[in-house]
């Protein structure tokens, strides 16, 4: 297999867990994502194991090149580590299919049992997803299925976008082109749907906004 990882002690780290452990033989050790991708083309392994964020701008270049090896090479199977349980970067490896491919937070590292399992996994063409990052999805889809805003109608939802820009009442009804009256009455819904409707203005206002800024992609 093949490992890449820009933290040089976290590199060597994992290479000496999995050596050690005697079931899997480590090709290349690299420290960004286009190495990787050379080691991969001079080595033709069996696996890799990436980390999600590495040089030059330490984004989401190990997703990348993991979705670039699944792509030109389907039977090598992509091990992706991150130190984040965000569903995000889960969709953004597996949009386009999970087969070969496992995301594993960088704490199953030491758990050497834990990641040639997932090796195993990926050679074979399954997938292996850490359970922290499920949960995380489990109680995102939760909140946005519970979420307040969902009991807003499109142009509740259009005045409070504009709200949520700083507007006040007079400048949202130029922008709809309707009334400042049913601006206001727009936004007395919105307080009392979204639980507001005791608060003072200016907080209501303020925690409404809130309300969309936190939950708004529930709504896609």
């Amino acid at each position: 297999m093949v490992l890449a990882e820009d933290h040089y002690l976290v590199r060597e780290g994992t290479r000496r867990l999995l050596e050690d452990g005697g079931e899997v033989t480590v090709l290349a050790a690299v420290g960004n994502a286009r190495e990787l991708l050379d080691a991969v083309e001079r080595l033709d392994p069996d696996a890799v194991i990436t980390d999600i964020r590495m040089p030059p701008d330490h984004h989401m270049e190990g997703i990348v090149a993991a979705r670039a090896i699944r792509h030109a090479h389907p039977d090598i199977g992509v091990l992706v580590l991150s130190q984040h349980a965000d569903e995000a970067y889960a969709f953004a490896l597996l949009q386009d299919g999970t087969a070969g491919l496992a995301y594993l937070l960088k704490e199953r590292v030491g758990e050497l049992e834990q990641l040639t399992h997932a090796l195993r996994e990926v050679v074979a063409g399954r997938s292996v997803i850490d359970p922290l990052v499920v949960e995380a999805v489990v109680a995102r889809r939760a909140r946005h299925r519970d979420s307040p805003l969902r009991r807003l109608t499109a142009r509740d939802l259009e005045v409070l976008s504009e709200m949520a820009q700083g507007k006040s009442n007079k400048a949202i009804a130029e922008a709809l082109s309707i009334g400042v009256g049913a601006v206001e009455r727009h936004i007395n819904t919105i307080f009392m749907e979204l639980g507001l409707a005791r608060e003072t203005s200016l907080n209501r206002r303020v925690s409404a906004v809130l309300f969309f800024l936190r939950d708004g992609d529930a709504l896609d």
